[in-house]
């Protein structure tokens, strides 16, 4: 099996709705593809290195999920460059060390989201 993480920057003039459509795009596509999504994070709005179509901010949404379909990646950037709502995408398949650090970094957040 497999493990990867996704990150996809969406325009910032999105409204609430139309970036949760957007995500629940992505996850659909995820799980109709018999992947199993591990972990899903919404960054919120983001002001980025460089600007991208004019745009200085960007809402990151990260889906980190395990497969053993191949051919998923491809289909996945096919719907990112579909998708006009999408400014930016990557896609990694990480290695045991960083699916090691994923899970304590999952681990930190919940905490935190404990406390608070």
């Amino acid at each position: 099996m497999n493990h990867y993480e996704t990150v996809f920057i969406m325009n910032p003039v999105l409204s609430e709705e139309q970036m949760r459509e957007t995500v629940q795009k992505f996850t659909k596509l995820l799980k109709d593809s018999k992947a199993k999504i591990v972990a899903e994070e919404n960054w919120g709005l983001k002001k980025m290195a460089y600007s991208i179509q004019k745009k200085k901010t960007g809402f990151y949404y990260l889906i980190e999920f395990t497969t053993d379909n191949i051919e998923l990646n491809n289909k996945l950037e096919v719907a990112y460059k579909r998708e006009e709502r999408v400014m930016r995408w990557i896609t990694v398949k990480l290695d045991k060390h960083a699916v090691t650090y994923a899970e304590s970094r999952r681990k930190r957040l919940d905490t935190k989201k404990q406390e608070a």
